[in-house]
């Protein structure tokens, strides 16, 4: 197994399990990569799997980007409506193909 972000109490589970995990805490460079590359992971799993646990899987590890980037989750929001307001949102399911020269 490679080294891989876990959630906090994972250690600890892995204890009452009666195993012993082999751990260390991140350099913050080194948990800005593993955060992004958790999402990764996350995102995968929900390909695999769409369901409520797996979304909120990804819904723990964005509000953790956001706090490890001190990004607040209003602000994202605010802008997030913003955005579809003025370029729209995804949910027609429009696939741009080219675009040509008029």
């Amino acid at each position: 197994m490679l080294p891989k972000l876990v959630r906090d109490k994972i250690p600890d589970l892995i204890k009452k399990s009666g195993e012993k995990p082999i751990i260390r805490v991140a350099s913050k460079a080194e948990y800005s990569n593993m955060i992004l590359q958790k999402l990764s992971e996350e995102l995968l799993e929900f390909h695999e799997n769409p369901s409520v646990e797996e979304a909120a899987d990804i819904y723990e590890v964005f509000i953790s980007i956001l706090n490890n980037w001190d990004i607040s989750f209003s602000s994202v929001q605010d802008f997030a409506i913003e955005k579809a307001e003025s370029r729209g949102g995804f949910s027609q399911g429009i696939i741009l193909e080219r675009v040509e020269n008029e």
